[in-house]
């Protein structure tokens, strides 16, 4: 599919083809990408379902609507036929979570805590991470919470291109021995929420003595650092000998360490591709991704705004290495929030996973030199430079509330 930053964009444009049946092997390890709503609803109460021995999960937000009601009613459920639940959310993600909410989880026998509960010095590192693990051999991740909007419960087609009000995301489901490391992970993390919450220090340690390993399957962590976080450090090494990337991240604001590594792929002869949002709650990360625009489209890259629905997903492609997992593309989750991203190198999978972001390139709005300079007023210029500054600072529910009139 030939993508031109010039092409129009239809403002009609066609549901996105489901490419969601197709599994895919690294090594022992399957692999499926799950775009839909629906489908990934089905998939997560799948695994809480067949769970047999063990069910972990960790969400940044875990709300008390109607998928989260239904959520921890099936945990409980899994609870009751014998199964070990634990249960960990991030303190200032689910405290939209109505007081007693997980009370009837605990009754049942489930394990529930709060990565860092009161004020600490680890209090505004925020735990941005999304898994469950069923019986430590499956497990899904990716960029979606516990909550209505991530699963289109309040739209009549989840495939309307006029579904502004909930987000586009994306699941990836793993199966195999690499479920294993990503168990083990969990453990580490369970064990410092029970013994160290709050201390940032032994949080650090934690993080940094985290091994990747070296193969194709890479579970790369990040936390809270004077320095580029380990997934951040693989990307950044992809993009110095890589050919050609294809990113789309809800939010875009990275530092120009990163940026100029961009930039210079494209300046060897690469091609870059960034999808970025065009909708959002959270209206100052448009705007500090725009800020950004002008340096990246005078040095050959291709940037395309998504148009159907807020944009939650994270998925970075660099030659045959795909990353997917909870972190987006800013400073707060490159030095900041602990993140878990995968990192799978196999170019079939990398072939797949561009078949998905050129259906998103379908329904985006292509950024021309022309428009982002219509759009370059004084005004706007310092609208965006304060967004920047302000949510590579502040945690994303905070900066919910702050747009500095910069537009959706």
């Amino acid at each position: 599919m030939t993508i031109s930053a010039s092409s129009p964009v239809s403002t009609n444009a066609p549901a996105q083809k489901s490419h969601d049946s197709d599994w895919f092997e690294v090594g022992d390890t399957k692999l499926k990408l799950v775009q839909r709503p629906s489908d990934r609803l089905a998939e997560l109460f799948d695994l809480v379902e067949q769970a047999e021995h063990s069910l972990k999960l960790f969400y940044y937000m875990f709300e008390g609507d109607d998928i989260g009601r239904t959520v921890r009613d099936a945990l409980i459920a899994a609870c009751q036929r014998g199964v070990k639940v634990e249960l960990m959310v991030d303190s200032f993600g689910s405290n939209g979570a109505p007081k007693g909410f997980f009370d009837p989880f605990k009754q049942a026998g489930g394990h529930f805590a709060i990565f860092s509960p009161r004020f600490s010095t680890s209090y505004f590192v925020r735990n941005h991470q999304k898994m469950i693990i069923c019986d430590s051999q499956s497990a899904m991740i990716g960029g979606f919470n516990i909550a209505d909007q991530y699963f289109d419960q309040h739209s009549q087609d989840e495939d309307s291109d006029k579904n502004e009000t909930s987000w586009e995301d994306l699941g990836l489901i793993i199966r195999g021995p690499e479920v294993a490391k990503l168990d083990k992970y969990y453990g580490q993390l369970s064990d410092w929420v029970c013994k160290n919450n709050g201390h940032i220090r032994s949080l650090q340690k934690m993080v940094r003595r985290w091994d990747a390993g070296e193969g194709n399957f890479r579970w790369l962590l990040g936390g809270p650092s004077n320095r580029l976080s380990r997934w951040a450090w693989a990307i950044k090494r992809d993009l110095e000998k890589g050919k050609r990337l294809d990113l789309v991240s809800a939010y875009f604001s990275p530092g120009q360490g990163i940026l100029r590594r961009i930039a210079r792929l494209s300046k060897r002869g690469g091609r870059n591709r960034l999808i970025l949002a065009g909708k959002t709650d959270n209206a100052a990360t448009i705007g500090a991704s725009r800020l950004l625009y002008g340096y990246l489209l005078k040095r050959g890259t291709l940037i395309y705004e998504y148009q159907p629905k807020r944009l939650h997903t994270k998925m970075v492609i660099i030659d045959n290495a795909v990353y997917i997992g909870s972190a987006n593309f800013d400073l707060r989750s490159l030095f900041i929030n602990v993140e878990m991203m995968v990192r799978i190198e196999d170019q079939t999978f990398a072939d797949h996973a561009r078949l998905l972001m050129d259906d998103m390139c379908a329904a985006s709005l292509p950024i021309s030199k022309e428009l982002h300079k219509s759009r370059r007023g004084l005004i706007n210029r310092l609208r965006w430079a304060l967004a920047y500054f302000v949510v590579n600072i502040l945690d994303y529910t905070v900066t919910r509330r702050i747009n500095f009139g910069v537009k959706k």
